[in-house]
């Protein structure tokens, strides 16, 4: 693909970090952090006013998750990501993955439910539109793994391996909704598998671990497909302007091993969380199971004691 039409992207010197991280603001991903922050902000306040408690774990997760969306698309690695196959790899498996993984454990639908307040009978305001939505078709549709894995793959090979990619690099508008695809299936795939918020699918942990891996190696064929590959497969990263100093099969094989390498690493952290999740699970099951044990042997006390009582009252 010609890049002429990218503008300053044609000018861009060799790719490094301090470069990547240098600010280039996109105004679509910085309102709409901003925005996403600021409600997330104002739910916390809210609870804290009226003297109830929010984790500072869940905060600086979201914060943290927000903020890693705002470092993919509001620095030039975005420039960088148009026409460099391997930072846009970067771009793609932070925010379909890692970014996810950050908002939800944040719980910001958990907060909202607690945060907003309840309308007067017979009305309808944001929790009860909130509460509707959680308990809708829709939703249970698209958080299903029927409907999440095979979309969490088509998003790999339905893409990049179609011109579809190379119309959606085409235009700024394309290249914003191609993002927000990413992100959104990453938080839909996660939801139920990270179990943090309420949603119409609550699976077992053996089987949020299977849903977990179901799409991994997908994932890793389709990296070592890129590594493998023999010429460039992706028409927009075909001629890589000749500032950058870099080879398109070079940069490919390079992307190939990022998108292999995020195949496992978010996994195994999310598997680590499942872990601790279930032990803490099995740890209040005990304790509840203590304390009926305790309750119920009191009373058996009792009516042991009663029984005695009685004996004695009978002998005299």
């Amino acid at each position: 693909m010609d890049h002429s039409g990218h503008g300053m992207t044609m000018d861009l010197p060799p790719f490094t970090l301090g470069r990547g991280l240098e600010w280039s603001t996109d105004p679509f991903f910085l309102i709409a952090c901003l925005v996403g922050l600021g409600l997330y902000g104002w739910g916390v306040v809210r609870l804290v006013r009226r003297g109830d408690k929010w984790p500072a774990g869940r905060t600086v997760a979201f914060v943290i998750g927000v903020l890693s969306i705002v470092l993919m698309m509001c620095t030039q690695l975005n420039d960088y990501g148009m026409v460099m196959f391997s930072v846009h790899m970067v771009q793609h498996m932070v925010i379909s993955m890692v970014s996810p993984i950050l908002i939800l454990l944040g719980a910001p639908v958990t907060l909202a439910l607690r945060a907003l307040p309840t309308a007067g009978r017979g009305r309808k305001g944001p929790r009860e539109l909130l509460l509707m939505f959680l308990h809708s078709r829709y939703l249970r549709i698209i958080t299903h793994p029927a409907f999440t894995i095979p979309l969490f793959i088509a998003s790999l090979y339905g893409l990049y391996f179609t011109p579809l990619f190379d119309t959606l690099m085409g235009s700024k508008a394309g290249h914003i909704a191609m993002m927000v695809h990413f992100l959104a299936v990453g938080l839909v795939f996660f939801w139920p598998i990270m179990g943090v918020d309420p949603g119409p699918h609550r699976p077992g942990y053996l089987m949020r671990m299977l849903e977990l891996f179901a799409g991994m190696p997908f994932h890793a064929f389709f990296g070592i497909a890129l590594m493998m590959a023999s010429q460039p497969m992706v028409e927009t990263f075909k001629n890589p302007p000749a500032s950058l100093g870099i080879e398109a099969l070079s940069d490919q094989n390079a992307a190939g091993g990022i998108a292999w390498a995020f195949s496992e690493i978010p996994s195994v952290l999310v598997l680590i969380a499942l872990l601790f999740q279930w032990y803490a699970s099995e740890q209040r099951q005990a304790r509840r199971t203590d304390r009926a044990a305790d309750r119920d042997g009191d009373k058996e006390l009792e009516a042991y004691n009663a029984y005695l009582a009685s004996l004695n009252a009978q002998g005299r």
